[in-house]
This record gives structure tokens, sequence and C-alpha cells, in this order.
């Protein structure tokens, strides 16, 4: 409504100023382009999101009237707190967060998914270890409750073991390598860049991937998220921030070697390990999208990976009830992309 009072305002005020400026033979300047809205992002660093480093690096965001500001959280368990409190307009995050927060009654709304990992974050265990079976009675590195934890359970859900036929070590995703190197623990569970680092000792020989990312592609996923509240005062801006994040992911897919040198500048890395750990997510196309908000049982759909996701959070006393999927999203902006 603000907008709509503005532009009347304006339309006024403009029809009074030519009328006066006729009667005494003026010319009045064309009006200016309104200033671009300007929306901030909670985000933390994460490979996935290279679209967006491209997008704000060459401020892609500015033909479609929106100046977009990434604000990076230390901690990803702040930015839909964050987004709550108004200190962000909208998070990237990851789904398992949106469940969360929409189960304790909060407004979240998945509006495009970014990413799924696909080898980003993985089960890494010594030569005792062949199968996820072989879990059993092993002490296990993880981070609870982070995407480490929903890929080990949804592992060992599939080999027929739970979180009682381990022994659970709670860790940081970057103190792993140095436990995994030192023999404290066989098994570790965690993500990029920590699982190259594992796998690089011993020659590459010492350490082997267990179960992946890749083998539940679409239940670690990364999404773009706002309250409803904003998304039903600003749906252009909202559609202005997909439109530029879509044209970074062109942009990676036209010129990688200049993307890379971008998102490597932004996340502190070199160009080659940005190469190195694309290779281990993949960044959904717009034809695709539309795919992660209709039901099914593939991993890949918010339905089946919430219900995973869901189930894990409330046995592990996260959450009482599992909220409806479709409470977790607006696929409004995803469906008009279609052609």
């Amino acid at each position: 409504m603000r907008h709509i009072l503005r532009t009347r305002r304006s339309t006024v005020s403009t029809l009074a100023a030519f009328a006066l400026a006729t009667s005494f033979g003026l010319t009045l300047a064309p009006a200016a382009q309104a200033a671009p809205a300007t929306v901030s992002i909670g985000t933390t660093v994460w490979i996935g999101y290279g679209p967006f480093y491209v997008a704000e690096a060459l401020d892609l965001f500015k033909k479609h009237n929106v100046k977009v500001k990434l604000q990076t959280f230390s901690d990803p368990a702040l930015l839909l707190p964050g987004m709550a409190s108004g200190a962000v307009d909208g998070v990237v995050a990851t789904y398992d967060q949106v469940i969360g927060e929409v189960a304790q009654g909060r407004s979240a709304k998945v509006v495009m998914p970014i990413d799924y990992s696909n080898g980003g974050d993985a089960m890494l265990g010594d030569a005792s270890i062949k199968s996820v079976a072989d879990l059993k009675g092993k002490a296990v590195a993880f981070n609870p409750l982070s995407p480490s934890d929903f890929l080990l359970a949804y592992a060992m859900s599939k080999a027929g073991l739970s979180e009682k036929d381990i022994k659970p070590v709670n860790m940081t995703p970057e103190a792993i390598p140095a436990a995994m190197a030192s023999g404290k623990v066989p098994v570790g569970v965690t993500y990029e860049p920590s699982v190259s680092q594992i796998l690089s000792q011993g020659g590459g020989k010492k350490f082997k991937v267990v179960f992946s990312s890749k083998d539940a592609p679409g239940l670690i996923a990364d999404v773009l998220v706002f309250p409803e509240k904003t998304i039903k005062a600003r749906p252009a801006d909202v559609k202005a921030v997909i439109a530029g994040y879509l044209d970074g992911l062109a942009y990676m897919k036209a010129k990688p070697a200049e993307a890379h040198k971008l998102i490597a500048k932004a996340m502190g890395l070199k160009p080659a390990e940005v190469k190195e750990q694309l290779a281990g997510v993949y960044n959904i196309p717009p034809a695709e999208m539309g795919r992660a908000f209709m039901p099914g049982t593939d991993t890949t759909s918010y339905y089946a990976s919430g219900a995973v996701i869901g189930k894990i959070l409330k046995d592990k006393g996260q959450i009482t009830t599992i909220p409806p999927t479709e409470a977790t999203f607006d696929a409004q902006f995803v469906k008009a992309l279609a052609p």
C-alpha cells in the first residue's frame, strides 16, 4: 500500500507542477526513475551461494531495480531469528532450518530453491569402515542438529541402524579432520572444505567416503527464504532478488573462469578451490526449480526431504509437531518462471 500511495502523491505533484509550468511557457525535464529498493539478505559462507556472490560483485540486481546487501552471519543458527527480528529482510539457509522455524509458529517461506549438496557433505571412515552397517558400536563425530546429523540419520535408517547403535561424539565440522587424523574417532560426518581435508590425509589412502549427499540428493538443500508479511508487502522486490540471482547463475555457466575469481574473492579462496568445491553442490537451474515444490518420494522434493528432517527433529525433541509441507514455502515466484 505504501508504494501505491507514494505513486499517487507523485502523480498529483507532477500534474500540478506541469500545469504551473505550462502556464508560464516552461518545459519540465522527465521525472527521475524511483531509487532501487534495498533488500538485505542474511547468509553464511557456502560454495552453493556462488550465484549470489557473482550477482553482488557485478551488481546484476541493478537492472531489476533492487539493491541487495548480503550480510554474513558467523553462526547459521542466528539467520532465521535475525529475519524474525527484522535485522534482515530475508535469508539463505538450509531447508531444515525453515522446518524448525515454522514448527515454532514463526513465518518462514521458501520462495526459491538454491542448491542441494551433491557430495559436499559426507560420512568418512577409516579402513575398518566398509559400509554404513560397520558403524555399529563405533564412535562417530558430527555436529548435532546440523546437516551432518540429518545425513547420518538418513544413512543409518537405510542400513537399519539408529543413533542407539553408535557412540555419538559431539564435534564441530572444523574439528573433525584433526580428530580423525589423530585416531580419536574412526568416522566423521562433515562438509566441505573439511571433507577434502580428511580425504587428502595419508596420501589420499587413509580415509574414504562411506556415504555422501550424492546418495541422498536434495536432503541437504539451501533455499531463499522470506517471511510471509514481506512477500505480501514487497512481491516485486522478492521477484527482483530472484531475477538477479538467476543472472548470476547464468553468468557462472557462461563465464566459469571469471565467476570462479569473483566467488573466490567473496569466500577467501583460490579460484581452483572454488572450482573443486563447486563439484560438491548442484545449483538448481530454473527449469528444475518447480520440482522441489511438488509432492514426491524423491528427496529432491520438499515433501520427501521434509518428512525425513521433520522426523529427526521431532525424535530429538527439537519440535513437537512436524508442520505441513505447504506451510514452509510459497511457490508463486518459481511458477512464474515457467515458460
